[in-house]
């Protein structure tokens, strides 16, 4: 552990607590700003798409408006076309008029040029005539001869502001008179009642003089002088615009009525159309540090597990190093475990391989003595022949070559797979003696991959140190046969010494009865016998095919075997 804070500490090496930090921030940090570019991008559109409606919603109510300045206009003319009207009988225009209006809220009254009205269907028609309330009205529409609509007028009868349509007529010897179509304001307010704005928003139809005709609730009342702000010195726009109220910024859109030249605005407070984007921003702001927070602490936390696994690995690399035995922990993140169990591996490998080095030692030593029997068995058969000094120097070379060439045989072929008949010819030549009748080795050609070479030619080599210290090579007269055929996809290999004299039995279990056994048997899955007869000692070796197959390179070493 002090060595891991020691590693840490060091100068140009920062935690694992750092690394993720930073990448959650990478990670995280663009997400939230990339989110905040989008909401604003939506609120945008959603704005365009207010004010797309506020727009609509505003002409709307405005047409609505000229709609019934219009119906109001065609019943004026129908009005004026009434025969009793244009014979002057005016009391029986009167009861007409007053019977074809009953079902409406509207009032007609005829005007003559010196502005005093009679005939109001307000009233019966015998009351004295009156001074028209809007003179201004009726003058303009004396003087153009066009129909004139009036802005706001409190009504001289009703008492109530109202607004006059004014249609100029010549009644011939009558004189010209004015057909006046009296309606009450607030009927505007259903117009806008019908097309309802967004929540927040507002309206008001001004009249020519800044009056109100008709507004929203808690905005004015109808004849109030509109004082939000100044609807006259705004400008017309397509959209809407920004305008300072009394209540402070706000967007608002104008629109004016081409029959009437009244105003029709709606505003509402720049916080409420912004409103939705503050909302989603704080949440988004506040949801965003809750959630790095969250995943910071998660990032701690999972950086203290890998950095304690981290750490365990540190000290298992360190007990490797020592050549201590190391053992695969279950770590929580699978990578690491790996890596413990390839640790663990790597121990049981090197303590593995000490074992091999430890076996290899040993059979140095053992095959250094071997070589030295060999050699002195093969200096004695090489004296027993030789005639002279030439000629035992030049066959004691040959057999010592034969000796040297079975472990070229190995470095050379190994491999591409070794011939099994090299293998065994190159291990007995250095043995065998001067007559080659005496050596028969037979069989169908088998490569062998270079574990199991390597534990065949320490098997034959064994066999050929036996046979010179005991068995066939010992004497003038024994003989050495070597077949192997295939038999149901192992291969069957046999050794045969004869001998002109029964062998001595025996079990001692010496270090080449070991390699026999130990290795052929164990480390390629072999059956392996040993059949004493009375001229001579048997091997029998079954080994499956696999084992030997130059294509599997997972046969285990010779040492490993061996050392147990």
């Amino acid at each position: 552990m002090e060595q891991a804070d020691k590693t840490q500490a060091k100068p140009g090496r920062r935690s694992i607590v750092y690394y993720l930090v930073a990448l959650v921030l990478i990670s995280v940090v663009p997400s939230f700003i990339f989110a905040g570019v989008l909401i604003q991008r939506n609120q945008s559109a959603q704005e365009d798409i207010v004010e797309t409606l506020i727009v609509a919603t505003s002409r709307s109510i405005v047409q609505a408006m000229e709609r019934e300045i219009a119906a109001n206009i065609t019943t004026l003319h129908v009005l004026a076309a009434s025969p009793s009207l244009r014979d002057g009988d005016f009391e029986g225009f009167y009861d007409r008029t007053k019977l074809a209006l009953d079902s409406t809220e509207a009032h007609l009254f005829v005007v003559n040029p010196d502005f005093s009205t009679f005939a109001s269907t307000r009233v019966p028609y015998d009351t004295p005539p009156n001074q028209t309330s809007d003179v201004a009205s009726a003058k303009k529409a004396f003087e153009t001869n066009e129909i004139v609509v009036s802005d706001l007028v409190l009504g001289a009868v009703s008492k109530r502001w109202v607004y006059n349509i004014l249609l100029p007529v010549d009644l011939g010897p009558y004189g010209k008179k004015l057909i006046a179509l009296n309606q009450q304001a607030d009927n505007f307010a259903s117009a806008l009642s019908s097309n309802s704005l967004p929540d927040g928003w507002n309206s008001a139809l001004i009249d020519n003089d800044g009056r109100v005709l008709a507004a929203s609730p808690g905005v004015a009342n109808v004849g109030d002088q509109f004082s939000v702000f100044d609807p006259m010195a705004q400008r017309y726009a397509v959209g809407w615009q920004d305008i300072e109220t009394t209540a402070g910024p706000a967007l608002g859109v104008l629109q004016r009525s081409a029959t009437t030249g009244w105003r029709l605005v709606a505003w509402a407070p720049v916080w409420t159309i912004n409103q939705p984007l503050m909302t989603t921003m704080v949440f988004l702001i506040a949801g965003g540090f809750i959630l790095l927070g969250l995943i910071v602490a998660a990032m701690f936390w999972v950086s203290r597990r890998i950095g304690q696994s981290v750490r365990g690995l540190a000290r298992d690399a360190q007990r490797l190093g020592a050549g201590q035995p190391v053992a695969a922990t279950r770590y929580p993140v699978s990578e690491i475990a790996e890596i413990s169990e390839a640790l663990a591996q790597a121990s049981l490998d090197r303590q593995s391989a000490e074992s091999d080095v430890r076996f290899l030692m040993r059979e140095v030593a053992h095959r250094s003595k071997n070589q030295m029997t060999v050699i002195a068995a093969m200096a004695k058969q090489t004296a027993r022949s030789a005639d002279d000094l030439q000629g035992y120097v030049q066959a004691f070379e040959r057999r010592i070559l034969g000796l040297s060439r079975s472990t070229d045989l190995l470095l050379t072929h190994g491999r591409a797979g070794i011939s099994l008949g090299d293998l065994i010819d190159s291990q007995i030549a250095a043995f065998s003696p001067d007559d080659p009748a005496r050596v028969k080795a037979t069989g169908p050609m088998i490569r062998l991959n270079a574990p199991a070479a390597q534990i065949m030619g320490m098997a034959v080599h064994e066999l050929s140190t036996n046979a010179v210290k005991y068995g066939a090579f010992l004497g003038d007269t024994g003989s050495l046969a070597v077949r192997w055929k295939i038999v149901d996809d192992k291969l069957d290999l046999m050794w045969r010494e004869t001998v002109g004299e029964k062998l001595p039995t025996s079990e001692r279990t010496g270090f080449g009865t070991t390699v026999l056994k130990s290795m052929v048997g164990r480390s390629l899955s072999a059956d392996v016998q040993r059949i004493y007869h009375d001229d001579g000692i048997e091997w029998r070796f079954v080994i499956p095919l696999q084992a030997i197959d130059p294509e599997d390179a997972a046969a285990t070493p010779p040492a490993e075997e061996a050392a147990e």
